[in-house]
């Protein structure tokens, strides 16, 4: 009886191993080339005033969220992942600097999905370089990034 049991479970286990099953194995997009897409490299925010973050995103089988990360950059490190430099303010201490960090879902079964967030930004934080970034992720677990510089005035 356990030979019979091995076998059928070997048997079951080849079956489910043969079907045609599609794996995503590609990366989400971000597109923040289109005309009302903010931020995009070297923008600039005001202190005191709120913001709409708009991208939009698509996957080739299911998007499944993003998140927004917005962090000084007064020692000039970076991510950033395009090609236009900008200018930079010189390097400095923070003191009181803009931190803004959150995780949306993105609902499911969509391929693709364009983001609004209202994004505050305080009116005492420290003015200078800024990082924006910005991450999908789809369902399968890929995920794209953007770094965009920006500046706080």
């Amino acid at each position: 009886m356990k030979r019979i049991l091995s076998v059928l479970v070997l048997v079951s286990t080849v079956l489910s191993c043969s079907k045609d099953t599609a794996t995503d194995t590609e990366y989400p997009e971000i597109d923040a080339a289109f005309a009302d897409a903010f931020p995009v490299q070297c923008s600039t925010l005001q202190r005191g005033e709120t913001f709409v973050f708009k991208a939009r995103f698509s996957d080739n089988v299911a998007l499944g969220s993003f998140s927004l990360d917005v962090h000084q950059n007064f020692d000039h490190h970076s991510h950033s992942t395009e090609v236009e430099e900008c200018d930079m303010d010189p390097v400095k201490a923070p003191k009181d600097p803009f931190v803004y960090i959150q995780s949306f879902d993105i609902p499911d079964g969509l391929t693709s999905y364009e983001a609004t967030v209202e994004i505050p930004v305080p009116e005492g934080v420290d003015s200078g370089d800024y990082h924006f970034m910005i991450r999908v992720t789809d369902r399968a677990g890929w995920q794209t990034m953007k770094g965009l510089s920006i500046k706080i005035h």
